[in-house]
């Protein structure tokens, strides 16, 4: 057996898989003070199989979440000396013109504890001003004296030539060794110091508190019975061990979300569909990932704890790969309210877990969109969690009726598919322009909807996109624990060397790709993949001269023609995105990029052991305001489904873990890997 976990704000998710597919599931309460304790419940409740378990892929949020929360370790810069305010000066630009009062968020590492060291290596690696050793000495007994946990070493062009940050580093494990201490050079080697100060300060900031997290994991997995070491889910849709994933915590930020655009992915090719939007809405946010070419795209540019979450600017940079997507902040437990202007508006606050959701009956008293969705008949308060957990559906319509329906003089279930249609024109919005900036058409793909809440809301937003066709996948409650199990053992790597494209010769290029790729074989090896079995893509960020920023390039094979090959292949995916080529002047290579991997696990991806039995399970009022109101609607059993099935909506489907929505109208059929297609 292999086991996918995945810890999310609200649920803490689990799938099992075997040779013949998804055998058990398993979703409870995230547990906040102790993250891995949720873990460790959901396994014992979970596991009733003795089948011995050969892996187990963790995601999390918890560096995210310290990140923002600020609970990480007490840290200090070390700079090139008048460049320690680099995290302060940020780019030096305001992400909102006009707002005389605009907000950022302040630094990890506040300006008495960021220091001016006397050093500096130019742009080409000369030496300019040798490294004072004694100065970084005496600092770091200070730091020590006083406390410090943590140092953040970023030199100006280290990039280029890391010795100066190699010697202080020495330095201060001689006389402070209890300093954790990371470097620019090897934690982001790359152009652009704000991003790169950033990114590894956040690394240090977390490092610690990931430490004592992922050894309790594996104090906790080795006490419930499992016997493997857990690997853990990067970012970029690639998985790591332990112990790379303590050095790099920055690069788990993303993980959880990752594991579901890779399980999208990997359903869309199953059904020979290369390119859809992935739709991910769990308890807290939604998330929305293009699929193109077969494999989620990544980016390299991410910000966490946006002061305005849709504006890029407003957050702390952190330059690591991630699955590119937006999020936004509306899941099952966004908050709804009545702004100052008398408006209806949900989120971005979630009532999580703790409390939850008014039904919930834990304490909250805020409405929320999954109160309202039971309002509208669209959730069995009887069968939540395959009936698990009950929900208070007159609580709910209370909250809603007190909160929202009076003040705006409308009856409760108006109210409550106001919170519905809210919520999915805010994603189909934000969906619209995440697709169109990558150069995509969102009416003309389908669009892979998972998570607790997302079936529920799938049609609504394929409906207001255009899209032709929603996907809800099997286990769709805990997709992302089962895309866990799809990802290969991966790295990345790169190097910043700026050059136009006719600079450096292709044996250059040659033997800067084949350092990368020894440091991925070294890395993947030693995690135990075998050699043979690693492949590596060759990736450069490529733009015009004259630009600000770059795109990236698929490298094709070094020929003899070179760089020829290159331009037009940068030519190529230049088109693609902006539908017209650039200015007329020469390119030029700003980072180069390696992604080293091992072999892609085998994944049947299909439900195993579905119960037999009546597909129909009876029906109830449901709100559909096109069919005039409440509905007497069909509710399937989802497990009872057969490949072929089909019906037109409007219709309910249930699992134990999430709720699929036909609305009237639509044709849902059954397909063969037991998806669920509603054509809308």
């Amino acid at each position: 057996m292999r086991i996918g976990v995945d810890i999310g704000g609200t649920f803490t998710d689990l799938c099992v898989l075997d040779e013949t597919g998804v055998v058990a599931v398993g979703k409870v309460l995230t547990t906040h003070d102790e993250p891995a304790r949720a873990v460790e419940e959901v396994l014992r409740a979970t596991l009733k199989d003795a089948a011995p378990v050969t892996q187990l892929v963790h995601g999390t949020t918890l560096v995210t979440n310290a990140l923002i929360e600020r609970k990480g370790s007490r840290t200090a810069l070390l700079a090139t000396a008048g460049f320690r305010d680099v995290l302060e000066m940020r780019r030096e630009h305001r992400y909102e013109l006009y707002d005389l009062r605009i907000d950022l968020p302040e630094p990890l590492v506040p300006r008495r504890l960021r220091f001016d060291v006397p050093e500096r290596i130019l742009a080409d690696g000369t030496v300019d001003t040798p490294l004072d050793e004694d100065y970084v000495a005496r600092l770091g007994r200070e730091l020590a004296e006083r406390g410090i946990e943590a140092v953040a070493i970023c030199f100006l062009h280290a990039f280029t030539d890391s010795r100066h940050e190699r010697r202080a580093a020495e330095i201060l494990r001689e006389v402070a060794p209890g300093l954790r201490v990371a470097l620019s050079s090897e934690v982001v080697p790359e152009i652009r110091e704000f991003e790169r100060a950033s990114t590894t300060t956040a690394n240090v900031y977390v490092q610690d508190l990931t430490e004592r997290y992922l050894r309790d994991l594996e104090k906790r997995l080795h006490g419930a019975g499992i016997g493997p070491a857990p690997h853990i889910m990067l970012s970029n849709g690639g998985i790591a061990t332990v112990d790379t994933a303590a050095r790099h915590p920055i690069r788990i930020l993303e993980s959880g979300p990752a594991g579901g655009a890779l399980a999208a992915a990997a359903f869309g090719a199953s059904a020979g569909e290369a390119d859809l939007l992935a739709f991910d809405m769990g308890g807290t946010t939604a998330k929305l990932c293009m699929i193109s070419g077969g494999a989620p795209l990544v980016t390299h540019e991410f910000e966490i704890g946006r002061v305005y979450r849709l504006l890029p600017g407003s957050g702390l940079p952190v330059k690591v790969p991630v699955t590119d997507m937006i999020e936004i902040g509306v899941g099952g437990g966004s908050i709804a309210r009545i702004d100052p202007l008398g408006l209806l508006t949900v989120g971005p606050d979630s009532a999580g877990s703790e409390p939850g959701p008014v039904c919930y009956a834990r304490g909250g008293s805020e409405p929320t969109v999954t109160d309202a969705d039971l309002v509208l008949g669209y959730l069995d308060p009887a069968y939540f969690l395959g009936g698990a957990m009950s929900l208070d559906a007159a609580a709910a319509r209370e909250a809603i009726r007190t909160r929202i329906a009076e003040p705006l003089g409308v009856s409760v279930e108006q109210a409550a598919y106001g919170i519905h249609a809210s919520v999915d024109e805010d994603m189909a919005n934000a969906a619209r322009v995440h697709a169109v900036e990558r150069g995509k058409n969102p009416a003309e793909m389908p669009m892979f909807a998972f998570g607790g809440a997302g079936p529920v809301h799938g049609a609504g937003v394929a409906k207001a996109l255009g899209a032709p066709r929603v996907v809800a996948p099997p286990a769709a409650g805990v997709m992302s624990a089962l895309g866990f199990l799809t990802a290969p053992l991966a790295f990345d790597f790169v190097r910043s060397a700026r050059s136009g494209v006719d600079e450096l010769t292709g044996a250059e290029v040659d033997a800067l790709f084949a350092a990368m790729e020894a440091e991925g074989e070294a890395l993947l090896t030693e995690s135990g993949v075998d050699s043979a079995d690693i492949v590596h893509r060759r990736i450069a960020e490529m733009r015009y001269t004259g630009q600000g920023y770059e795109i990236r390039v698929e490298v094709p094979e070094i020929s003899a023609d070179w760089p020829e090959p290159l331009v037009e292949a940068f030519t190529r995916t230049y088109r693609e995105l902006y539908r017209r080529t650039g200015p007329d002047v020469g390119a030029e290579v700003l980072n180069w990029r390696v992604v080293s991997s091992g072999p892609v696990p085998e994944v049947a991806l299909r439900l195993h052991g579905e119960e037999t039995g009546e597909a129909k399970k009876g029906t109830r009022p449901a709100y559909f305001p096109e069919a005039g109101g409440f509905v007497d609607t069909p509710v399937f059993d989802r497990y009872a489904l057969r490949p072929g099935d089909g019906f037109t909506g409007p219709a309910i489907v249930e699992e134990r873990e999430s709720t699929l929505v036909v609305p009237p109208g639509a044709r849902c059929a059954v397909r063969a890997d037991a998806s669920l297609e509603v054509t809308v």
